[in-house]
């Protein structure tokens, strides 16, 4: 069996191994990805990559542009609180389906008094990747990833940004809850 057999497909795109496509990789995603290939060798094969109409990023446009199942989105929220001096930023990571519950759940995790979304201009200075295409994949150090618990079932997909607005990454949902530093989280997600 070849490393791409698992590739994963879905929708009408054409979906080719991220790492053979750094030029469809934000320089922070095209890093995390080459060391956590290093450390699993599934991510080499695991993780696909497709290239898109960036002014049809937006989930609910690509996903009926292209026959993209809306379950298999992932949208990932940027959020900030403060305790004390302390700011405390993390990435959540939630089935498009849903919405991270900031006010709740996530404000507790971070163990903070108020959480809020990080504003857009430092969501993308921060992270250095492009509004539209940010991902759990490559932010900074010192940022914890939530990633809710609906992903680690069997049979899940995550479609999310690569760092840039012309492309997405695809991924089997247990591989996105193995990624490094990630925190698989009950309830992250509430339903719409």
């Amino acid at each position: 069996m070849s490393e791409n057999a698992t590739l994963p497909t879905l929708g009408d795109l054409v979906w080719a191994p991220a790492l053979d496509h750094p030029e469809l990789l934000a320089g922070p995603v095209l890093a995390a990805l080459t060391a956590w290939a290093q450390a699993d060798p599934r991510v080499a094969g695991q993780v696909a990559v497709t290239e898109i109409d960036p002014d049809h990023a937006e989930t609910a446009t690509l996903n009926e542009l292209h026959g993209l199942p809306p379950e298999a989105s992932a949208n990932c929220v940027l959020v900030a609180g403060k305790r004390g001096d302390d700011e405390r930023v993390a990435a959540c990571v939630v089935p498009a389906s849903t919405f991270a519950d900031v006010n709740r759940r996530v404000r507790k995790l971070l163990d903070v008094r108020k959480a809020s979304f990080l504003p857009m201009d430092r969501a993308v200075a921060d992270s250095d990747m492009e509004y539209g295409g940010i991902t759990p994949v490559g932010l900074p150090e010192g940022y914890r990833v939530l990633v809710d618990s609906r992903f680690a079932e069997e049979g899940t997909s995550a479609l999310m940004g690569s760092g840039v607005r012309r492309s997405k990454l695809l991924m089997p949902g247990p591989l996105l809850c193995a990624m490094p530093g990630v925190e698989v989280v009950e309830d992250l997600g509430i339903e719409r």
